[in-house]
């Protein structure tokens, strides 16, 4: 099932912000409890926290243009987004969990919210030509079959610009995206960082494509 939203705040209606140092309880219960019922589709067992926000965030800027966001929950990298500078209206939040739909349309009414499943990406026409500059990540690589990480990727990149990135956070030792898939792809992936101020502890992986 796919679901649209563009939503718009009158003009000269300020939205407020909710900034990212602040995780609400309400929050980590309706993740929690959405992790309890598909542990294999939530990658983890408490929305994600301002500092591994900062740091899958900390390449992007206003000049970044169109980022899309997927699997982005109750949107604590899309606060995070916002405060680098990311305009509202150029953010496309991915999302497949129906518990955070109504949610993420409530919180971010500029941005457009599409509930599918992000390895449809290249099923449908988000954008024209390639004019992403950011694809930001929260999703569970780890848990799939090679088949939908690569339909995941291959649907992303298809938007991507050719100096655009994938950022993917893992709670894992090393990338969660296996070399013969990056290799096939004609990508490449760099760490960019890793916290433990986080549950649990995490890294974020920069993906690009290969030089010529």
């Amino acid at each position: 099932m796919v679901m649209k939203s563009n939503n718009h705040l009158e003009p000269g209606i300020a939205r407020p912000r909710v900034r990212t140092a602040r995780m609400p309880v309400a929050d980590i219960i309706s993740f929690s409890l959405s992790w309890i019922r598909n542990p294999l589709r939530v990658a983890a067992v408490a929305p994600s926290g301002p500092a591994v926000a900062a740091l899958m965030t900390q390449e992007i800027t206003a000049e970044t243009g169109p980022v899309i966001e997927l699997g982005p929950g109750t949107g604590p990298f899309t606060y995070a987004l916002l405060d680098r500078g990311v305009r509202e209206r150029d953010l496309t939040l991915i999302e497949y969990g129906s518990d955070f739909i109504r949610l993420l349309q409530t919180r971010f009414p500029q941005a457009r919210v599409v509930w599918m499943d992000a390895a449809w990406l290249d099923k449908y026409k988000l954008f024209e030509n390639a004019p992403v500059g950011a694809v930001i990540s929260g999703l569970g690589l780890l848990t799939m079959p090679p088949h939908k990480v690569v339909a995941i990727l291959s649907g992303a990149f298809g938007y991507l610009r050719r100096d655009g990135a994938f950022y993917q956070i893992t709670y894992g030792p090393r990338c969660p995206i296996a070399d013969p898939i990056l290799d096939g792809l004609g990508l490449q992936a760099a760490c960019i960082g890793q916290t433990r101020r986080n549950v649990p502890p995490a890294s974020v992986y920069r993906i690009t494509r290969r030089k010529p």
